[in-house]
C-alpha cells in the first residue's frame, strides 16, 4: 500500500506458478514451474500474441501448445483467465473467447480448483476431493510424460513401467537422484556423466539404444540426413563432432545427428528408432557392469586422426579393389594431362581478371564486405607494423579510411579450412561482436583483419584508468556484463552451428565510444578445430565458456584481478561494504550478477547454467537461487531492504 491507500502492487496481480479462480495471466506474462534444484525453473507457460498458448523449455523449445481461432476476430491476445467453473480461457483484446481448456468436472463454482504448471513441467487443472481430502487432477496439457521437454535431466532415458513413467540413466549407478518421475522437478541434474562422449582421440565404442529416440540440449543441434540404420552408424563414427545420431524405422530413413554433449532421450517399446551413443575409451569396469542392461557396445577402434580403422577384409574383397583399380588407372593417365593443362589455364584467367583489393576498394569507399588481401597490401595497411597494440595485433587503415585491427595468427592449417572459418565468422553480426573484415593467407603469413574499437580493452578500463571513474558505476558495469553475455549466447545458441569463444577474457572484450561492449579473437580456435583437438578434459568448449564467463564476471562486479581461491571472502566483504556505504539502487542486480557468476563457476559442468540463462538472470527476467558449491559460509552479501541473499562460501581452493 502506497500513501491514500493507493495500491502499489499486489499478488494476484503477479502471478508465479499457480492461477487461481477468477485470476488472469495477461500477455506478456508467463508462469514458471517451482524448482529447488537448479538456478530457476527450465519450464514456463507462456502466451504468444498470435492466440497460442504454449509451454516451453528454456524459451526456444515448445513441447506442447494449444492454438487458438484469433484470426477469425482480427484481435490480438489480452490475456489466459482461469474461470471458478474450471475453465482456462484465452480472450483478445475485445474480450471474445479464442480457446477454452475445461476440466472434465464442471460441477460450478462450488469446487475449489487451481491451475499450475508443475516442477515436473506439465500444466494441470486440480480439484478437491471432499471425499478423499485431496487434490486430483482434473486436465493435463502432456498426457505422456515423458514427452515433456528433458524431464529426466542430463545423460538420462525417460520411459514407462507398470508404475507409470520412471527415469533411468545411460550408466548404471550414475543417477542423482531417485529413478520415480515424480520426485523428479524441473531443476534435475539428470544422471552423472561417467564416461567421454564424442571427440574421441583413440578408441570409441557405439552404444547401441533399441527402441530410444536421443536428443540434445544447451543446444539442440540436429541435423536430418537420409541414410539407413547403418550408414547412419557409420557416418556418426567417422564424424569427430558427432555424438549421438538416432535413426528412425518408420519407413522415413530420417537419420538425426546430435552434436551437443548435453544428451537425454525417451525409450519405448512403441518407439520405432534405434539410436546410436559415441562413448570414448570406455574401460572394462564401466563395460562390463555400469552400463545399463538395456544398452549394447559396438568397439571401434579409431585412428588419431579419427577415422575408423577397418581390418580383416576378405581376400575376394581384396581382390576386387585391384581389379577396380588397374581399370581406372589407365583412364586416369589419359585425362591426367588435360585436366593439369585446364585448371593451369584457369588459373591464368583469373590472374587477368582479377581486380586488386586496393583498387576495389578505392572504387567504393563504402566497401564492407570481407575481402582478401596479399602479404604486401597488409603491410602497407598497417604501415609496416609500427602501430602495435598488443601481441601480434597491429591497428592499421584500409584505402577506403576505415580504421581495422590486423592480427597475425600462428596456425598450421590449410587454405580451405581457413577461409571456411573465415567465411562462417564473416556471417556473424551482432552488436556485441567485432565484425570480421578480412583475411591474408599465404605461406608462412595467415593475417586476419577485424573492426577498430576506439576505446581498448575491458581490463585497461576496470584497472588501469583512474579508479575515481570506476567507483559508483555498477550499471554501467553489469551493463557491460550483459553485452557480454549476449555475444556468447549469439555463439552458442543463434548461429547456424554452435561456435565456442575458447579465450573469453577482459582482454578480448572492447569497448566502443559509448562503452557498448564487443567481444573479439572469437571462434576461429573453435572452427579450426585447434581447441577441440589440444583438449584433454571432458568439458565441452561451451561448457568452459560458461566457467570463463563467471570469473570473468566477478572481475567486473568488483574491479579485480584476482577473484579466485581466499580472497574471494575478502572481496565479497569489501563488496558489502561498498554497497552499504553508497546504498546503491543497482543492489539487487549486483547480487544476482554475483549468484549467476558462482553457478557459472560450479565444478561439475552439468550444473553450470547455460548462457541463455545467464542472459535472463542478468537482465532481471529470471530469478537465481543460491549456488549449492556456496552453502556453508556464513558471511553474506546482502542487499539492505532485500529478502533474499547469496551465501557464498571461502574455500574456493577448488578452483
Amino acid at each position: 500500500m502506497g500513501g491514500g491507500d493507493n495500491v502499489l502492487w499486489e499478488s494476484f496481480n503477479s502471478p508465479t506458478s499457480t492461477l487461481l479462480p477468477g485470476q488472469s495471466l495477461h500477455f506478456p506474462q508467463t508462469l514458471r514451474a517451482p524448482s529447488t534444484k537448479s538456478i530457476s525453473s527450465y519450464y514456463s507457460f507462456v502466451i504468444r500474441h498470435f492466440g497460442e498458448l504454449a509451454l516451453v523449455w528454456e524459451l526456444n523449445v515448445t513441447y506442447w501448445r494449444a492454438q487458438g481461432h484469433l484470426s477469425s476476430f482480427g484481435g490480438l491476445v489480452k490475456e489466459a483467465r482461469f474461470d471458478t467453473n474450471g475453465v482456462l480461457g484465452l480472450f483478445d483484446t475485445g474480450d471474445r473467447t479464442v480457446l477454452s481448456i475445461s476440466s472434465k468436472d464442471l460441477e460450478g463454482p462450488q469446487v475449489l480448483r487451481h491451475l499450475r504448471i508443475d516442477s515436473d513441467g506439465n500444466l494441470r487443472i486440480y480439484s478437491w476431493d471432499k471425499v478423499a481430502h485431496q487434490w486430483k487432477v482434473g486436465w493435463q496439457a502432456v498426457d505422456n510424460q515423458c514427452n515433456v521437454f528433458g524431464s529426466c535431466g542430463l545423460y538420462s532415458l525417460c520411459g514407462y513401467n507398470s508404475s507409470g513413467p520412471i527415469c533411468d540413466c545411460l550408466y548404471e549407478g550414475s543417477m542423482n537422484w531417485g529413478n520415480d518421475l515424480s520426485t523428479v522437478d524441473s531443476g534435475s541434474s539428470g544422471c552423472r556423466k561417467m564416461v567421454d562422449l564424442g571427440n574421441c582421440k583413440m578408441n570409441a565404442s557405439i552404444m547401441v539404444l533399441k527402441q530410444t529416440v536421443l536428443y540434445g540440449l544447451y543446444p539442440p543441434l540436429d541435423v536430418d540426413l537420409m541414410l539407413s540404420e547403418g550408414a547412419c552408424k557409420e557416418y556418426c563414427s567417422n564424424d569427430s563432432t558427432c555424438i549421438a545420431v538416432t535413426s528412425k524405422n518408420d519407413g522415413s530413413g530420417v537419420c538425426t545427428v546430435k552434436r551437443t554433449s548435453f544428451i537425454t532421450g525417451y525409450r519405448n517399446p512403441s518407439v520405432p528408432a534405434t539410436s546410436f551413443l559415441k562413448v570414448c575409451q570406455v574401460p572394462q569396469a564401466v563395460s562390463a557392469q555400469g552400463i545399463n542392461p538395456h544398452t549394447s557396445f559396438i568397439s571401434i577402434p579409431i585412428s588419431p586422426k579419427g577415422y575408423i580403422e577397418h581390418e580383416g577384409y576378405s581376400q575376394n574383397f581384396v581382390e576386387a579393389i585391384g581389379l577396380i583399380v588397374l581399370l581406372t588407372v589407365s583412364g586416369f593417365l589419359s585425362i591426367e594431362m588435360f585436366v593439369f593443362w585446364f585448371f593451369y589455364w584457369r588459373q591464368q584467367i583469373k590472374a587477368q581478371t582479377r581486380i586488386p583489393f586496393r583498387k576495389d576498394v578505392q572504387m567504393n569507399p563504402h566497401y564492407s564486405g570481407l575481402i582478401r588481401l596479399s602479404y604486401e597490401e597488409v603491410v602497407a595497411i598497417i604501415a609496416n607494423f609500427t602501430n602495435q597494440l598488443g601481441p601480434s595485433v597491429y591497428k592499421g587503415v584500409l584505402p577506403n579510411k576505415m580504421p581495422v585491427i590486423a592480427k597475425v595468427l600462428n596456425y598450421s592449417v590449410s587454405e580451405k579450412d581457413f577461409r571456411n572459418a573465415v567465411s562462417t565468422l564473416g556471417a556473424m553480426h551482432h552488436r556485441n561482436l567485432v565484425s570480421v573484415r578480412g583475411f591474408c593467407f599465404e605461406p608462412n603469413h595467415i593475417i586476419l583483419l577485424s573492426e577498430y574499437v576506439p576505446n581498448g580493452s575491458l581490463d585497461n578500463w576496470l584497472f588501469n584508468m583512474e579508479h575515481e571513474q570506476n567507483e559508483g558505476n555498477w550499471q554501467q558495469r553489469l551493463d557491460i556484463a550483459l553485452g557480454v553475455a549476449r555475444a556468447v549466447a549469439y555463439l552458442h545458441m543463434e548461429c547456424q552451428i554452435c561456435v565456442a569463444h575458447g579465450n573469453l577474457k577482459l582482454e578480448n572484450v572492447l569497448l566502443d565510444e559509448k562503452l557498448v561492449p564487443k567481444v573479439t579473437d572469437f571462434g576461429i580456435k573453435s572452427l579450426l578445430g585447434n581447441e577441440a583437438a589440444s583438449s584433454s578434459s571432458s568439458e565441452s568448449l561451451p561448457e568452459k565458456d560458461i566457467y570463463m564467463f563467471g570469473e570473468m564476471l566477478l572481475q567486473i562486479v568488483t574491479c579485480k584481478r584476482d577473484i579466485m581461491g581466499s580472497n574471494l571472502h575478502n572481496l565479497v566483504s569489501n563488496l558489502n561494504e561498498e554497497l552499504k556505504l553508497e546504498g546503491s539502487k543497482d543492489c539487487e542486480g549486483i547480487e544476482r550478477a554475483v549468484r549467476i557468476a558462482l553457478w557459472c563457476l560450479q565444478n561439475q559442468p552439468f550444473l553450470r547454467p547455460s548462457i541463455s540463462e545467464v542472459v535472463k538472470v542478468l537482465e532481471g527476467t529470471l530469478s537465481v537461487d543460491r549456488p549449492p558449491t556456496f552453502a556453508d559460509f556464513e558471511s553474506t552479501l546482502k542487499c539492505p531492504g532485500v529478502q533474499y541473499f547469496c551465501e557464498i562460501d571461502p574455500s574456493l581452493d577448488m578452483y
